[in-house]
């Protein structure tokens, strides 16, 4: 199962006590992807349009707990008027009287996001999004979500107003407003597992830098030492640098500072770095010479 089917699947299983709260998740779900109609007999009906069954058996739990309307039972035209008289045109926005508390907005958001949410896998990236057809419908989603404090921007995508939270810690939030809180632990430990993985491997790749750069560095000092001993004379050199040039070849892979330790008196790291620095540039003047 993905990861933003698991999301579901806990929103799904998530009731709200307050009817004022179902109703407004129920709006989400009938807004973004529920239906009226009529059947061949005239009776009223009202159906799902989602591959997902626990958004349809969460439809229908609500529908069940805010109007006493049960699956395979006839609608009647009085559970009708009141559902239409709530929940309204589904062509436009739902209305704002049923969004005046936050909690009624975190049911909203959550009726949302089981209707028409998605999310990648937090392994492979962090990107939640909701895929609207009408864009006043995606700017009421905005709205609601930055109520929240969390940004969320929008995009079109072929025929799709695509409202998209790109950031882990809006979506972190978001999970925490819509009371997903297993989603949400599940998500923080993916994403503190894989920044901590990238943090090691950022420094993995700086170490082998540094020792890379060490080694091509040691190499080219050698060089240089050996191009003087073999076209200068090491007898030619002054004391200090005659000093430095021998035990460098002694100590191939030493650093710096073992180096320094090793010369009579004790150099220093930048001592050091002088002394084979003056060797490289005669090493270079004996070449052009």
């Amino acid at each position: 199962m993905s990861f933003s089917r698991e999301v579901k699947e806990e929103m799904a299983g998530h009731i709200s006590p307050g009817r004022h709260c179902q109703i407004a998740e129920l709006a989400a779900i009938m807004n973004f992807c529920g239906q009226y109609g009529r059947d061949k007999d005239g009776n009223y009906t009202i159906g799902f349009q989602t591959e997902n069954e626990a958004v349809v058996t969460k439809g229908f739990t609500l529908l069940k707990k805010t109007y006493n309307i049960n699956v395979g039972d006839p609608i009647t035209k009085e559970q009708m008027q009141d559902l239409l008289t709530k929940i309204g045109n589904l062509d436009e926005p739902v209305s704002g009287l049923l969004l005046k508390n936050a909690c009624c907005q975190r049911a909203f958001l959550r009726g949302a996001y089981l209707a028409i949410g998605s999310m990648s896998n937090p392994n492979k990236g962090y990107h939640l999004e909701f895929d609207c057809t009408d864009l006043k419908k995606a700017k009421q989603l905005q709205n609601v979500i930055a109520d929240f404090d969390i940004e969320a921007k929008i995009v079109t995508r072929k025929k799709y107003y695509v409202v998209y939270i790109k950031e882990g810690s809006g979506i972190v939030d978001l999970l925490n407003v819509c009371e997903a809180h297993v989603a949400l632990m599940n998500f923080e430990n993916l994403r503190i597992l894989k920044e901590m993985r990238n943090s090691v491997n950022r420094r993995v790749n700086c170490e082998t830098a540094n020792i890379t750069k060490t080694v091509n560095a040691a190499a080219r000092q050698i060089a240089d030492i050996e191009y003087i001993r073999d076209h200068y004379g090491f007898e030619n050199l002054p004391e200090n640098l005659r000093e430095m040039a021998q035990v460098r070849l002694e100590n191939p892979d030493a650093p710096l500072k073992e180096l320094g330790e090793q010369l009579s008196p004790v150099v220093g790291k930048s001592g050091v770095n002088h002394r084979l620095r003056k060797l490289s540039e005669l090493a270079d003047r004996i070449r052009n010479e």
